[in-house]
């Protein structure tokens, strides 16, 4: 299945794309994608559902994140060989964790704000995991058991507040909007090979990316069992799991991005995003 959120920003309705692609209404069935929907039993139920019963929405409604602001936005950096290399990395002998401010999260064709003092301003075009089942100590084996689905994320970052303003990841990657999330949450049933997917991004149409999540250094399932060892993973929760070369950063010169400039964000099967750059 593919599952939506749409209408007003802090209003969005829970939703489907049926197999026509036509955006149908879930809010009759479901509150929202919270513990319960998220869950086996709660996808089940919405997977038995006649989706031409349901309600059309017009198109050309807003399309939010496909989940509600998340408990946690977890990303690991350094993930990607190539993308290591560009930056000057060293590969990490662990998952390189890092947290992005959940009020960072926005929609998939939401403005995406370059703010004040930000000199720095790049993308990163990720494939995300959406949590649906409480996981804590889980093993690899069992970590697709607690995965909903996946999404498209953008890892946007303010290279100059990570790297030269104390090298705090956190601090470069937390700005509001920094976190386009979507358009679809695809459930894990739909996808059989997390690790076999296209990631890709364009600025101004112009390809910088074009990767894929074959080249992971630690693969979907391995970064699930990973974090639980550290925190409760839970419900909603988001994990980025890092992006392949040819963000701005990696290019000689740079090519940071300014307002006005257009990113497209797209993993294969999971949609692809359009996000305008503004001033603040």
């Amino acid at each position: 299945m593919k599952l939506v959120r749409f209408g007003a920003k802090g209003s969005e309705k829970p939703g489907l794309l049926d197999a026509t692609g036509k955006l149908r209404d879930l809010s009759g069935q479901v509150a929202d994608f919270d513990a319960a929907s998220l869950s086996p039993a709660g996808l089940l139920m919405i997977a038995r559902l006649d989706p031409a019963k349901l309600p059309e929405v017009a198109p050309g409604t807003r399309l939010g994140a496909p989940v509600p602001r998340p408990g946690k936005i977890v990303c690991i950096g350094l993930n990607y060989s190539d993308h290591a290399a560009e930056t000057g990395a060293k590969l990490p002998t662990e998952p390189l964790v890092f947290m992005k401010a959940t009020t960072s999260y926005t929609g998939p064709f939401d403005a995406v704000e370059i703010l004040p003092g930000s000199v720095k301003t790049d993308y990163e075009s990720e494939l995300g995991i959406v949590i649906g089942t409480r996981a804590r100590h889980v093993k690899a084996a069992d970590a697709l058991k607690v995965i909903a689905g996946y999404c498209v994320v953008n890892d946007v970052s303010e290279r100059h507040w990570q790297a030269e303003r104390g090298g705090q990841f956190t601090k470069g990657k937390s700005a509001d909007t920094f976190c386009p999330i979507g358009p679809w949450l695809v459930t894990a049933d739909q996808v059989p090979d997390p690790g076999k997917l296209a990631v890709k991004s364009w600025v101004n149409g112009e390809l910088r990316q074009n990767g894929t999540t074959t080249n992971l250094v630690f693969g979907v399932f391995e970064i699930v069992a990973y974090l639980s060892q550290f925190m409760t993973l839970e419900p909603g929760d988001v994990i980025s799991t890092g992006t392949p070369a040819g963000v701005g950063l990696g290019f000689k010169p740079p090519k940071f991005l300014k307002a006005g400039d257009v990113m497209e964000i797209e993993v294969e099967g999971l949609g692809k995003q359009r996000s305008e750059l503004v001033q603040t």
